[in-house]
């Protein structure tokens, strides 16, 4: 039998899979069809589940012990919007990142992710700016 979740909490659960730090987990919260959109200017998206499964060890690499730290949560129906903290190690550097996403979340799953998220502030902390 299917899990059964709410929209906000398909999103949030999406969310906290990142600690995991399993790429199959974190998959299992999006559609076949998912649209990874990146509005922030280091960003960059994916179309597509498989797509997205083969490039997230690469970031889960890149930004060890990624997690995400949700603050607030707005949920209408298929759309939840998300501002939360994103903390990892990038290059050793401890990083915390503020950001929003918004969510279209259809029959349980996530359809279209778009992420903006402070790009100076990661240069900054990095040491890039």
């Amino acid at each position: 039998m299917p899990v059964v979740r709410s929209e906000v909490e398909t999103a949030t659960g999406y969310l906290a899979s990142f600690a995991d730090g399993d790429p199959d987990d974190i998959v299992a919260f999006v559609a076949d069809g998912f649209v990874n959109e990146h509005l922030s200017e280091l960003g960059s998206g994916s179309v597509g589940a498989d797509e997205y499964r083969e490039r997230l060890p690469g970031f889960l690499s890149t930004f060890a012990g990624a997690r995400y730290t949700v603050l607030d949560v707005v949920g209408d129906g298929a759309t939840v919007v998300v501002r939360y903290t994103f903390e990892a190690t990038f290059d050793g550097t401890g990083i915390e990142i503020p950001g929003m996403m918004w969510f279209t979340v259809v029959d349980g799953e996530i359809t279209t992710r778009t992420d903006l998220w402070d790009s100076l502030a990661f240069l900054r902390q990095t040491g890039q700016a």
